[in-house]
């Protein structure tokens, strides 16, 4: 079994699933148990949890960075079907505030099903990915304080107002990519890269997942050096368990998972909040994540 020398960041995906008198508790657990940074979603719906209530992503992080004092929060991700780039860097800023500068922006292209959700229009992934690099130039734009910008899906115009509070720099910004074009992105414009493996990792399991994950690093790595960047200005992050890898089955199997990103070349393993549901495919005793922590920073 893979032990990690030195462990990278641990953090853990928390669904906006449960009222937030639940959800709260499992917040301040990242705190005590000595993870890095905790997640939740920005989903208007989700396959993972049908029939069950979905809260909403950003009043949730908002939430939990107020509720917590020390892990680092963020949304994993947000998504180019749901956000414009002036919205987004405010909502971003506003919890980078709330937290004391403990906001990761994860951003990615996000899924047709959430266009509809919102508008009842599905959008082609074509169309994702132009907005997803669209809004990141917008973001960027935004950042500087541009008071207009012409992209090419979008544009802004007439701010007046000022990007940031004073003092404070942009929020980590962490994009979701898989593809030659996403990692680009990444490589050029991202401090942070997230992935889970990608569309074709999800029926993968043992070493034929960790080869995959293993093949979109060097990818990553490729286009960073394309482009003169030293990979270890990226901050890697893999996220676990949303195939058929269980990384919460055991003690040692997280340890283990935690163990082989770290030698593969990521800087943080994510996981899901274990589902206190017996019929959810996140099923897990939180008390295996607990000890697994503990373990790993004894």
């Amino acid at each position: 079994m893979a032990e990690p020398s030195p462990a990278p960041r641990l953090g853990v995906v928390i669904p906006p699933s449960r009222p937030w008198s639940e959800s709260r508790e499992a917040w301040r657990s990242l705190d005590d148990w000595g993870l890095d940074v905790g997640y939740t979603w920005d989903h208007l719906t989700h396959r993972t949890v049908p029939g069950r209530w979905l809260a909403e992503g950003w009043a949730t992080v908002a939430a939990a960075a107020a509720s917590t004092s020390r892990v680092d929060v963020g949304v994993l991700v947000a998504s180019a079907a749901l956000r414009r780039p002036v919205a987004l860097a405010r909502l971003a800023a506003t919890v980078d505030d709330v937290s004391d500068g403990r906001m990761v922006l994860g951003f990615g292209a996000g899924v047709p099903t959430e266009g509809g959700a919102d508008t009842g229009r599905v959008p082609e992934f074509g169309e994702l990915s132009r907005l997803f690099h669209d809004t990141v130039d917008g973001l960027e734009a935004v950042w500087r304080g541009d008071t207009e910008w012409q992209g090419r899906e979008l544009s802004f115009t007439g701010i007046e107002t000022l990007p940031l509070p004073p003092g404070r720099r942009p929020p980590h910004l962490m994009l979701a990519a898989h593809g030659p074009r996403g990692l680009d992105l990444v490589a050029r414009k991202a401090d942070g890269w997230s992935t889970y493996g990608g569309p074709q990792s999800r029926d993968l399991t043992g070493d034929d997942y960790w080869a995959e994950v293993t093949r979109q690093r060097d990818r990553l790595v490729a286009a960073c050096e394309t482009h003169d960047r030293d990979p270890a200005t990226v901050r890697m992050s893999l996220l676990v368990g949303f195939g058929h890898l269980r990384p919460l089955a055991s003690v040692e199997a997280y340890v283990d998972a935690v163990g082989r990103a770290t030698q593969i070349g990521f800087t943080e393993l994510a996981v899901y909040w274990p589902d206190a549901d017996p019929s959810s495919s996140l099923h897990a005793d939180p008390e295996v994540l607990r000890e697994g922590v503990a373990r790993l920073r004894a």
